[in-house]
């Protein structure tokens, strides 16, 4: 499938999912801490990348941005109306990348969803360690949750690429003002932070490799059976 129209699928399918989630006032409360206790999580297990001076923005950006506690409902739905204009203004590589991150924010969505659904059986608000590693491995299968770090990865590699190449930049700048007209400035400005994080590192398979490093390790010791202990950051 060619990445615009994979892009409009999964656009279209995020859409569809947080308004699943916004129809439903226990199961929005359900997801929104279950995004708030994640987003924790992976602050502390990649402190260290966040307390790097090199890696600081784009880990930010990763954690924030690609996957956080954010409310996300306007960027979902600037993307819906901004793909027409990136299919015609951005290279296929950098429609790839974009689709690759959609594709992500989706099969996110759909985990955190059914996690939330797990959780709400009992008070939502207490989750630890042990009771989000119980829900973790009754919903969604494996598969997804290796598909979901492929995607981190890919999509940290794929940005890598695309800042070596000083043309995409300034395509997403030139942007601006149109998107603004469009009314999807918070898009464009998505679009153009990520690419800046990224290229504020001067190569960034190291970062992209400490990510998933870590996070690998932590999905096998979910799936061994680990309650304590997984979430820990590693070093001091």
């Amino acid at each position: 499938m060619k990445p615009g129209r994979r892009l409009e699928s999964f656009a279209a399918e995020v859409a569809r999912l947080r308004r699943e989630v916004a129809a439903d006032a226990q199961i929005r409360a359900s997801v929104a801490a279950v995004k708030q206790w994640q987003a924790q999580r992976l602050a502390r297990t990649h402190r260290r990348l966040l307390g790097d001076p090199r890696y600081a923005a784009a880990a930010r950006f990763f954690l924030d941005d690609l996957y956080g506690a954010k409310d996300f409902s306007r960027r979902d739905a600037e993307l819906a109306r901004i793909v027409p204009m990136m299919v015609r203004l951005l290279p296929e590589a950098a429609l790839e990348t974009i689709a690759e991150a959609v594709e992500m924010d989706s099969l996110s969505e759909r985990l955190d969803l059914a996690l939330a659904r797990e959780l709400a059986e009992d008070d939502v608000s207490r989750i630890d360690a042990a009771r989000y590693a119980d829900a973790y491995r009754r919903a969604g299968s494996r598969t997804d949750r290796e598909r979901q770090l492929a995607l981190i990865e890919g999509v940290g590699h794929s940005l890598d690429r695309l800042v070596r190449h000083p043309m995409v930049g300034r395509l997403l700048r030139s942007m601006a003002r149109p998107a603004q007209l469009a009314g999807v400035a918070g898009m464009q400005d998505f679009l153009v932070r990520g690419f800046e994080a990224f290229r504020a590192i001067g190569g960034a398979y190291g970062f992209v490799e400490a990510i998933g490093s870590r996070e690998r390790t932590i999905l096998e010791a979910l799936y061994a059976g680990a309650t304590e202990g997984w979430d820990r950051p590693e070093g001091p």
